[in-house]
């Protein structure tokens, strides 16, 4: 019986465009029903996209799976109606409907623990300048993004030829443009 009162990762299936009111409704419900020490964590997966409107590119987040939301909690048996009967909650994700809490493996591919969000004020074509490494003090051109791996490649002037370098994001900065008004 101990091991059901350890908080185990689970899926729920909701409607399109309900993901952040499940989220709120949750915490909610558990606390109306005296049981907020029960939901630890409640997730949605994002990712950062670049957007180009009107000519400017920004960084946007959009859902990385869409109609799901993961939630940490210490589960049993007299919650299921609970959290099924939420506001936006469709259903667990496993079989029948009943929840199936994730494997140790699957909680790591998703970067549920432990997520550190990534932030990056540029985006491919702006220049940037080299703030630490064996490149410090270059300035290139982003040439791609990559925040899986938290690197970018920029394009750097090296022995008089361009040559693009993979690097860390955090070892980059953004060079504001220099008007000349």
């Amino acid at each position: 019986m101990e091991e059901n009162q350890t908080a185990k990762w689970y899926v729920l299936h909701t409607y399109s465009g309900y993901e952040n009111m499940v989220k709120e409704n949750l915490l909610l419900v558990f606390k109306k029903n005296d049981m907020e020490d029960r939901l630890l964590e409640t997730v949605i997966l994002m990712e950062d996209v670049v957007e180009e409107k009107n000519g400017k590119k920004k960084i946007v987040q959009r859902r990385l799976m869409p109609t799901y939301v993961f939630v940490k909690m210490i589960y049993d048996n007299s919650m299921w109606h609970m959290v099924t009967n939420t506001r936006g909650v469709t259903g667990f994700v496993g079989p029948q409907g009943r929840p199936l809490p994730l494997e140790d493996d699957e909680v790591k591919r998703l970067h549920l623990e432990k997520r550190e969000v990534t932030v990056v004020d540029f985006v491919v074509g702006d220049t940037v300048k080299v703030v630490d490494g064996s490149f410090e003090g270059q300035v290139g051109t982003v040439e791609s993004i990559d925040l899986t791996s938290k690197k970018c490649k920029i394009c750097i002037n090296m022995f008089g030829h361009l040559t693009p370098v993979e690097i860390e994001l955090a070892m980059v900065e953004k060079l504001e443009s220099i008007s000349a008004e």
